[in-house]
């Protein structure tokens, strides 16, 4: 690019020298004339020639450049002799091996999931509080008198058992009955938003076995009208076939086993925050009771 430029700067100053040359001597000085034309003619040659130069070094170098990324990456992924195949080889390999099309079902499902899980146990985390030492709070400005600030504690505590607490504290000018009513109601509330998402996991855990069982029926289906075809019941078309078929079925029970342990644990973590907001709840009501807020 820079000897480009060059080149062009060199034929703007011989078009601009030869012009006042021209313009003062006329037809007197063509000699000097021809001569500067021909010195940029002959600089320009040289650049061109500079340029091509530079863009076949270049083209060379990224040549160079891509054998050598592409002779890393067959490194990478073959398998030499006396070496065993790495984790990552023999799952490439299998994935290849079987039904593209199925694997790439089922690996849509397992990437689904994970997103879900993941979604769903941050969610879980962030719901997640310590009820004891809300509840101290809430004692505090309940023995003070002051039932805002103790809803104000509620409002600033991130998680459902505040919300459902604030709302029992909301109620508390109507009596326990009131009280008792507005937490179980809102708590209903609570449990299904921690149930969100549940059903799309249970779907894909659903999903991904009978993905794979339907790339193995294929395959067989496959492998017997290959056998058809070929008109000889040989191991080597029959195993092949069925290896294909049944390799579909063992990655789609591995999604399933991997989304089934994430939705165990967030079964169990919802479980835990529920009854967390139930015993919490339990306490507000004697709370208010001892400090005198149902009148």
């Amino acid at each position: 690019m820079r000897k480009l430029l060059a080149l062009l700067l060199v034929l703007s100053v011989a078009v601009f020298t030869v012009n006042p040359v021209q313009a003062q001597d006329g037809e007197e000085q063509p000699s000097a004339a021809e001569e500067m034309v021909d010195q940029a003619g002959e600089a320009a040659e040289d650049a061109a020639e500079a340029v091509e130069d530079a863009a076949q070094d270049a083209a060379e170098a990224v040549e160079e450049t891509a054998e050598d990324v592409a002779d890393a990456v067959a490194d990478a992924t073959t398998v030499t002799e006396g070496e065993e195949p790495t984790g990552f080889q023999v799952l490439k390999k299998n994935f290849i091996d079987g039904n593209w099309v199925f694997m790439s079902l089922v690996l849509i499902t397992l990437i689904l999931g994970l997103a879900f899980c993941i979604e769903r146990i941050i969610t879980l985390n962030l719901a997640s509080a310590n009820t004891d030492k809300l509840l101290a709070r809430i004692d505090e400005r309940l023995a003070a008198g002051d039932v805002e600030g103790a809803m104000e504690v509620c409002k600033s505590t991130p998680g459902p058992t505040a919300s459902v607490l604030y709302e029992g504290l909301r109620r508390s000018a109507d009596g326990p009955e009131a009280v008792e009513k507005a937490i179980v109601s809102y708590g209903s509330v609570q449990m299904g938003l921690l149930e969100r998402g549940l059903v799309w996991i249970s779907l894909f855990i659903a999903i991904a076995p009978m993905l794979g069982f339907m790339g193995t029926v294929i395959g067989m289906i496959e492998a017997f009208n290959r056998i058809e075809a070929v008109g000889d019941l040989s191991p080597s078309v029959v195993a092949g076939g069925i290896k294909v078929a049944l390799l579909t079925t063992v990655f789609g029970l591995i999604v399933a086993i991997i989304l089934q342990i994430f939705y165990n644990y967030i079964v169990n973590k919802i479980d835990g925050i529920v009854n967390k907001m139930e015993d919490s709840s339990i306490a507000l009501v004697d709370i208010m009771a001892s400090n005198n807020v149902f009148k």
